[in-house]
């Protein structure tokens, strides 16, 4: 069960990069995506409209740094999960990040631009939430379905341990 629930996430985070990355009319339309110039952060984070954290969001989006760390998260989260390899590490850069896009939308109603305010949130079981429980839950379970145990074999994986 663990390695079905480890695949398909891994595939929820690798279909975010790959759309972001080229653009397969998701949540990026043709020729708009990171490859033909877009920015994967421009939009989402300079639309944060209120919370502690706004106008820092507003700072980083579509900055190349915020870019290429939110990039590099997604498709390594998703390619480890697939693989099943790195699991713990992958689960702590995956709830950092869930943690931060949860914070994006705080408090958890978010505000429209006439003032009103839409529930498009659950104040506790967002979805961020359950994606960072689903990680930490996956955190051994590589080895079914997986290159869990061949990496754990690795001298320098067995030696560094927190690369498991």
């Amino acid at each position: 069960m663990f390695a079905g629930l480890r695949l398909l996430a891994g595939f929820i985070f690798l279909r975010a990069f790959l759309d972001k990355t080229f653009g397969f009319s998701y949540a990026r339309q043709s020729g708009e995506g990171w490859i033909d110039g877009g920015s994967p952060t421009k939009g989402f984070l300079s639309s944060v409209a209120v919370g502690p954290m706004e106008s820092t969001f507003h700072e980083w989006a579509g900055t190349a740094w915020a870019d290429w760390l939110f990039m590099l998260g997604l498709g390594g989260i998703g390619l480890a999960l697939i693989a099943g390899v790195g699991l713990r590490l992958t689960a702590a850069a995956g709830t950092a990040m869930m943690a931060l896009m949860w914070i994006t939308e705080w408090p958890p109603a978010k505000h429209l631009s006439d003032g009103s305010a839409s529930m498009s949130t659950n104040p506790f079981a967002d979805y961020r939430l359950i994606y960072a429980v689903v990680l930490i839950a996956l955190a051994g379970a590589g080895a079914t379905w997986g290159l869990g145990r061949a990496w754990a074999q690795l001298p320098f994986v067995s030696r560094n341990r927190w690369l498991l």
